[in-house]
């Protein structure tokens, strides 16, 4: 079982560690694509934060 909270696990700056969860609702659909992804957990924040970084950027 994964260690939660460790930065070390998933390629994280050492500085942030993980400590919030975020709930938010998808379509069957999505969930099922995001499930079948090497990891889940990883592939979501990854997207979260390209989506974060291309807003930002943008509104500069």
């Amino acid at each position: 079982m994964p260690r939660k909270g460790k930065p070390e696990n998933f390629g994280n700056q050492e500085s942030k560690d993980l400590t919030d969860n975020l709930s938010f609702r998808v379509t069957k659909e999505m969930k099922e694509a995001v499930k079948a992804q090497d990891n889940p957990a990883q592939f979501c924040r990854d997207a979260i934060q390209e989506k974060l970084d291309k807003s930002t950027s943008s509104d500069e």
